[in-house]
């Protein structure tokens, strides 16, 4: 596995053993365990994602994370510290492609869940790849929102999509991913542009 993937796995699989199954996510109606039990079946049981394509077999993807949501604690983290190297998505040739922005978004929905967090000062590396996922990530998420959205990463890059208003966001590359994510509210951004559109960009909802 590569650096940053496995790094973010880590990280994550620790801040879960201190918070608990319990703990908040950024996740609407997850809990710690729920977020485990998606992450598991991602990685686990590739035939599970069919439900995130059709949705009359959503109910198959839902009942395969609950049945890894509903196993002993410690048992899940340890699954999910260690994946199997036959999974599609994180065998040592897919890993930091599918993983390093699955795995950083999922890490910040369990740490800005918490009270007092802090946005983390990242490596240069880590920003770069972040960026050129964000970049991939927008062509998707904003291709339809009702304002033009410039995303400013200092040192990094600029990127415009959509069309009407224009709103500028300026930040990290990690905090423009959690933004463009759909998990608007969590990110710290600088925001420029017409206050109306500002908001209707802060309540759209990402096709992600």
């Amino acid at each position: 596995m590569t650096a940053y993937a496995h790094g973010e796995r880590l990280q994550l699989v620790s801040l879960l053993r201190q918070v608990g199954p319990d703990a908040p996510t950024l996740c609407a109606g997850w809990d710690a365990r729920d977020l485990v039990g998606h992450l598991l079946a991602r990685e686990r049981r590739p035939d599970s994602g069919i439900g995130l394509l059709i949705r009359p077999l959503a109910g198959w993807s839902e009942r395969v994370r609950r049945g890894y949501a509903e196993q002993d604690w410690d048992v899940l983290l340890e699954l999910l510290a260690a994946p199997p190297w036959w999974s599609p998505v994180s065998n040592p040739l897919t890993d930091e492609l599918a993983n390093t922005m699955e795995l950083f978004l999922h890490h910040e929905d369990v740490r800005r869940a918490q009270p007092e967090w802090q946005p983390r000062d990242l490596p240069v590396e880590l920003n770069e790849l972040l960026w050129r996922r964000l970049s991939m990530l927008t062509t998707v998420s904003m291709r339809r929102l009702p304002v033009r959205v410039t995303l400013a990463a200092p040192d990094y890059g600029e990127r415009t999509v959509g069309s009407g208003p224009h709103v500028r966001l300026t930040g990290p590359p990690g905090e423009l991913l959690v933004f463009a994510s759909g998990r608007q509210e969590a990110a710290r951004l600088a925001t420029e542009g017409p206050t109306e559109s500002v908001r209707a960009l802060r309540e759209a909802r990402f096709a992600v």
